[in-house]
């Protein structure tokens, strides 16, 4: 018997995908719509409920996106770290060196103060 007799075409299995996406997207739809209407509503009543909205919205979001999000953001987060940490060896190096020349002066400064006071010692006649 030929498939398309039966009623039972291939045809037909197409279609069937694309109603479920049909469906799929219209639920989505249909969630979107009840998000605007509540957020409306909100707005009305009191703005400030409206950052609580946005972070359920968000909570509920995040399942189903977070996973696609992470992939997507690994390189930038790698990158960020490996910038992170060369800025902090940079940073670490400077202050050594910065910390270095600190010791240098304070040491000459130590030093031009035992000199002088040597030598107004030895410039000093005996009592």
């Amino acid at each position: 018997m030929n498939p398309a007799q039966n009623g039972h075409d291939a045809a037909d299995k197409t279609d069937g995908a694309s109603e479920h996406d049909e469906s799929h997207e219209g639920g989505i739809n249909k969630t979107v719509a009840t998000v605007v209407v509540i957020a409306a509503g909100a707005a009305l009543f009191e703005a400030a409920l409206l950052p609580g909205l946005v972070l359920g919205v968000a909570a509920m979001a995040a399942p189903k996106y977070l996973p696609k999000l992470a992939s997507s953001l690994n390189p930038l987060f790698k990158s960020t770290v490996r910038g992170t940490y060369k800025f902090a060896q940079k940073s670490k190096e400077m202050f050594a060196e910065a910390r270095e020349q600190v010791h240098d002066v304070v040491a000459e400064v130590k030093a031009e103060n035992e000199t002088a006071a040597n030598s107004g010692a030895a410039s000093r006649p005996a009592a």
